[in-house]
């Protein structure tokens, strides 16, 4: 039975597009690839704008420096004003001094008072105040000077002195921060646009393709086109897309199957009042042959009773089964070969094609609801007998046997047919799904599991080849055998 079976009178909901510009993911990436970058560039302006004031005043010293050797080349030591002021002007700085052997001397000195100035000292800064002295220049007062003390280059001191303005510091720290922030802005937004672009195609886009999926599957399973297209990829994408598609498959498997069972009880409900009926005239009937006595009839009875009887339980409670769980069992003692001839009688053994054998003790017993048990040995015989005569021209054998393991009981029910499909084994107790017979629904294993597991125990495939097919039924606990004969 399809899917389309179940009922769709509730119209499709239309697919909500949730990647709008305040809730998607697309634009939160976006919005945090530029905060980083962004970041990243701040975190680059304090060291650029350290290195380039050094740079700076290093310039300064070594051109004052040069300006002294010059002043000092003079062989009376004494130079005009005027050439002084020339020296001064063309290194930039105010005053030049040197010290040397513990004696600092004032090589070049403007003739003007000057207030007191600030210090760098070139020979040993530590991190913070090298990072923090360009911001310490930006904010200085109009008018400030910066005395800047260095190691020498062109002659031998201990170290050169030098007092400039900071005047022509603060423009061109400006002019460079301007310049370097414009920069780092084009490469920020370069760099974030290729970060985001990749993100987004390889991230972003794929997530935005499963989540579409995963919305138009759940407004309409239906639909062929809501199942995920598999890209192929092998990371955490692909395996989403593939881990997406298998569930999927398995829901619309699911749902498949639950519009079959809807159809089936549906179907059931129909007509159970009918059946019932029908079993009803039935066990009037055998009623009225018992009082024939004819002794044929009378030794044919029993057996046509108890089956009346189990199909009137089935029927009653089979509403029942189709919307709740099967009925608790009443598990108690019973004898295992009584069981096993009860269950073979009814699935129809032995006939001239089969046999059917089994070594099991008549005071042996399990622990089991009489009416669960019997419908359980009686669908495994008569799969097991189907399977047989379906190989033309075969004979065959079915043997039961019972072994205790740890407290457990094992029934083993074996034949010699041709075995299962494997297809079959994949859905054996999968409703609908693993009958390996023309025209079969599937559910007599999967009901035959259901009330195994309800006695806490399990039925189970041993295996199943060419050679024969081998089910196991577990049953917790091992009775003492019956006393008596």
């Amino acid at each position: 039975m399809a899917m389309d079976a179940a009922p769709s009178s509730v119209p499709e909901a239309p697919v909500e597009r949730r990647f709008s510009w305040r809730g998607g993911l697309s634009a939160r990436l976006l919005l945090l690839t530029t905060l980083f970058v962004a970041l990243s560039a701040l975190l680059v302006l304090p060291p650029a704008l350290a290195a380039f004031e050094e740079q700076w005043l290093l310039e300064r010293v070594r051109a004052a420096e040069l300006a002294s050797t010059v002043a000092e080349a003079d062989p009376s030591l004494r130079i005009s004003d005027r050439i002084s002021a020339q020296l001064l002007d063309g290194a930039g700085v105010v005053s030049v001094a040197i010290q040397s052997e513990g004696v600092r001397r004032l090589v070049l000195a403007a003739p003007r008072e000057i207030r007191t100035p600030y210090l760098v000292d070139l020979r040993s800064q530590n991190p913070g105040s090298w990072l923090a002295a360009p911001f310490f220049t930006l904010t200085s007062r109009e008018g400030s000077l910066v005395r800047v003390v260095a190691e020498p280059q062109f002659r031998e001191a201990e170290f050169v002195e030098i007092l400039t303005p900071d005047a022509p510091l603060k423009a061109d720290l400006l002019g460079y921060l301007v310049r370097l922030a414009v920069v780092t802005a084009f490469v920020a937004i370069l760099a974030g646009a290729l970060v985001y672009l990749s993100l987004n195609r390889f991230l972003v886009a794929p997530m935005q393709r499963i989540t579409r999926a995963m919305e138009r599957f759940r407004a309409n399973p239906e639909d062929p086109k809501a199942r995920i297209e598999l890209s192929g990829r092998l990371d955490e994408i692909g395996r989403a897309e593939a881990e997406l598609d298998r569930m999927q498959a398995d829901l619309v498997a699911a749902l498949n199957s639950r519009a079959r069972l809807a159809a089936l009880g549906e179907a059931v409900a129909k007509i159970n009042h009918d059946l019932r009926n029908m079993l009803t005239s039935a066990q009037i009937a055998s009623d009225r042959l018992a009082a024939i006595g004819d002794p044929k009839v009378a030794a044919a009875l029993p057996r046509l009773e108890r089956a009346l009887d189990r199909a009137v339980t089935l029927a009653t409670n089979v509403l029942t089964y189709g919307k709740t769980d099967e009925a608790a069992p009443d598990v108690r003692p019973l004898p295992l070969k009584a069981a096993l001839k009860s269950a073979a009688e009814e699935a129809g053994l032995p006939t001239p094609q089969v046999r059917f054998a089994t070594g099991v003790d008549t005071k042996v017993r399990v622990l089991a609801d009489p009416d669960q048990l019997h419908r359980i040995l009686t669908n495994l015989l008569r799969n097991a007998r189907q399977a047989i005569e379906g190989q033309a021209g075969r004979k065959g054998k079915i043997q039961a046997a019972l072994i205790v393991e740890d407290g457990v009981s094992i029934v083993r029910i074996s034949d010699d047919g041709p075995g299962l499909p494997d297809k079959a084994q994949e859905n054996l107790f999968l409703p609908f799904a693993g009958s390996a017979r023309r025209g079969g629904t599937g559910l007599g294993l999967v009901i035959a599991r259901e009330l195994a597991q309800g006695h806490g125990g399990e039925l189970t495939l041993v295996r199943s080849s060419g050679e024969g097919t081998v089910f196991e039924l577990r049953l917790p606990g091992a009775p003492e055998p019956a006393k008596g004969r």
